[in-house]
């Protein structure tokens, strides 16, 4: 390592001098932030608040530019590269191939974290960014590669962690339990999507800060930027459906006047003696919904999935890519029929009853089971205005959850299936303890998290029940966002599952596997 003109460059195999790096400081693309360009065109160190040194051994890479080249991507889209000494360097927006300079500005004792300054070498695979804030807005991770390429690697992410954290091995000698041996390059299916990479999104929610100054201006309304606290405004977003997109603007104005109202009204009162607190932000929402854009979290709105007709609050969850949701319902449905054996479904936290409403045609019984009230009382609700009658939902504790179908009756576990579609955290130890003591004959886990889905499938295959298939769906397009379907069948004693998975999948309907822009 250097200092060159106040400016230290390390590089991997090589000191890169000093005069073509300041030569191109004023043509450094987007991907260079303010602050890092006006560092380098003057050759002044970059600020230290912004590069806390680490006591340990990488701590002088706080900083610092260094030339990598990337091997592989992570979960959360950043690209991984390391120095000779095998340190690792994870550098944003980035494609693996790619010889790229970048500013560390975080150091830890086994990785650090950096801004991407420049491609050196680009992959043949780069495509342009459809937003002019990409790579400072912290919503998408994905917009420089094509659908194709994203999906791939959504794919692989899935297999990372089944191996890396779920413990699955092609290796009988290295599998820490029989079921656990199995091919992943076969269990996990190619990522299913629909076409749709742009205009899809039907919910977001922007932020602000709140007034400040003489005059109660807003700053930025919008979201986080990369790796920083500190938001971005955002005028449009390209991944937002075109209703929301139009409706924006006057989202947005009407945002900024209600801050300077309550900012006035806030500084009259600390002139009158009252002691009152900063302004704070607010949180926006802006909903797509067939009535349309609605910006009130507690309006009712509406929305129609598999010929069910859902009413929710704007503000709840409700997933948010319209043109996958149908194809993502299909596969669920028919995953949990298990080729037509099992007529009963439990639909574990069931929320307002998404799932278990849009099976229960395909099944003699359906009940759904949440731990909130509230949501039990809107699935009761959804379940009359739809006009079914086979589906029944029961609140229960977390510690005693599978209670009220034991005690109820009429549920089978030999034809029952499971589906789970647990929060981001995955499925807590009590609810599993439960869970594999009421024993189905399936599992069809949903998940948006395969780090922790990964987790809890060795949970299964320790409690005897084999994974069957992973089906990986690209439900947020430009995002690292991976939403994931495993089926667990309850092994018999020589560790086979007879159960058929079915011979329906995800390429029915808009949705193919690895679909192309």
């Amino acid at each position: 390592m250097v200092p060159v003109a106040g400016v230290l460059l390390v590089t991997i195999g090589a000191i890169r001098p000093s005069g073509p790096l300041l030569a191109r400081a004023g043509v450094l693309h987007a991907f260079v932030r303010p602050t890092h360009r006006r560092c380098l065109a003057v050759g002044r160190p970059k600020p230290k608040s912004a590069a806390p040194a680490a006591a340990h051994a990488h701590a002088a890479l706080a900083g610092q530019v260094v030339e990598l080249t990337i091997s592989s991507l992570t979960s959360l889209g950043a690209g991984v590269a390391r120095l000779d000494e095998g340190y690792v360097v994870l550098v944003p927006f980035v494609i693996p191939g790619e010889r790229v300079l970048a500013r560390v500005f975080r150091v830890g004792p086994s990785f650090a974290n950096a801004d991407l300054v420049e491609v050196l070498t680009p992959s043949a695979e780069r495509v342009q960014a459809r937003c002019a804030l990409f790579g400072r807005c912290g919503g998408c991770q994905y917009q420089h590669m094509p659908l194709r390429m994203q999906r791939e690697w959504k794919r692989q992410h899935v297999v990372d962690a089944l191996g890396r954290i779920g413990g699955f091995t092609e290796s009988p000698r290295e599998a820490k339990h029989p079921l656990l041996c199995a091919e992943l390059e076969t269990l996990v299916r190619p990522t299913a999507g629909a076409p749709e990479a742009y205009g899809y999104r039907s919910k977001i929610t922007p932020h602000h800060e709140g007034a400040r100054g003489e005059a109660h201006e807003v700053g930025a309304i919008g979201f986080h930027e990369h790796s920083r606290r500190r938001l971005v405004d955002v005028d449009a977003c390209p991944i937002a459906s075109p209703a929301i997109n139009d409706a924006l603007p006057a989202v947005r104005a009407a945002a900024r006047e209600r801050a300077r109202e309550r900012a006035a009204r806030i500084a009259e009162r600390r002139e009158s003696g009252e002691r009152r607190r900063a302004p704070k932000g607010a949180t926006l929402l802006l909903r797509d919904a067939e009535d349309g854009v609605e910006t009130e979290p507690r309006a009712p709105v509406r929305a129609t999935v598999h010929g069910v007709r859902f009413l929710f609050p704007a503000g709840e969850f409700f997933q948010n890519n319209p043109s996958v949701l149908p194809a993502l319902v299909r596969h669920v449905v028919r995953r949990a029929r298990g080729g037509g054996r099992l007529d009963r479904l439990v639909d574990a936290y069931c929320g307002g009853g998404f799932f278990a409403l849009c099976a229960a045609r395909h099944f003699e019984s359906v009940v759904g089971v949440e731990v909130s009230a509230d949501n039990v009382a809107a699935a009761r609700a959804n379940a009359e205005r739809n006009g079914i009658a086979n589906a029944r939902f029961e609140a229960g504790e977390v510690e005693a959850l599978f209670e009220p179908l034991i005690c109820a009756g009429g549920v089978v576990p030999a034809r029952t299936a499971v589906i789970l579609d647990p929060p981001r955290k995955g499925c807590s130890d009590e609810f599993l303890q439960q869970l594999f003591a009421f024993r189905p004959a399936r599992v069809v886990y949903v998940s948006c998290d395969p780090a922790t889905q990964a987790r809890d499938a060795l949970a299964f295959a320790t409690a005897g029940y084999a994974l069957r298939e992973a089906q990986p769906f690209d439900l947020f397009p430009q995002t690292r966002h991976i939403e994931c379907v495993c089926v667990f069948d309850r092994a018999d004693a020589d560790g086979t599952a007879p159960l058929p998975l079915d011979e329906g999948d995800a390429t029915d309907g808009a949705a193919a596997p690895g679909a192309y822009l």
